[in-house]
């Protein structure tokens, strides 16, 4: 069977437009009171993400350092960082290594995973709150679990 590029398209538009849609402005406006907290306290923010949400943590960064004069580091552009924890440990401990070199009590942690159940994504969230971090999860919906496990654990989802 051909690939049914229309079908995909108007799928990804009204799936986009749906989420968008149901953005909680209130959340939002959590998170930037998280963010604003940290700027104000000279915090920093780290971000971590899985597969395909690894990309996004390194846009983030790049805009927030830029735009709103936020200390960022994104965990995911050391590649020779994220192997060696993978292979000296797991991968599962990619982000707990490289926070127990830079994460400061008051930090915020900002992770990033579709499925919310990215076992190195969580190993990180987990890791953060235990040195008193503010914890943020941004992800989707998966097989109807909101936001999977990730969601439940994160002080703001």
């Amino acid at each position: 069977m051909p690939f049914n590029f229309k079908d995909f398209s108007q799928g990804y538009i009204s799936s986009l437009i749906t989420t968008l849609e149901d953005i909680s402005i209130a959340h939002l406006e959590e998170l930037w009171g998280i963010i604003e907290v940290a700027r104000n306290s000279g915090n920093t923010i780290h971000l971590i993400g899985n597969g395909g949400s690894a990309g996004t943590p390194s846009h983030s960064a790049g805009d927030w350092s830029k735009e709103l004069s936020l200390k960022t580091i994104a965990h995911t552009d050391n590649a020779s960082s994220l192997t060696a924890w993978a292979n000296d440990t797991s991968f599962s401990n990619i982000f707990v290594g490289q926070l127990s070199t830079f994460l400061q009590s008051g930090d915020v942690v900002i992770g990033y995973s579709g499925s919310g159940n990215s076992e190195n994504v969580l190993n990180g969230i987990i890791f953060a709150k235990g040195k008193s971090c503010i914890t943020v999860a941004i992800t989707g919906n998966y097989n109807g679990m909101e936001g999977g496990k990730f969601a439940k654990i994160a002080d703001l989802a």
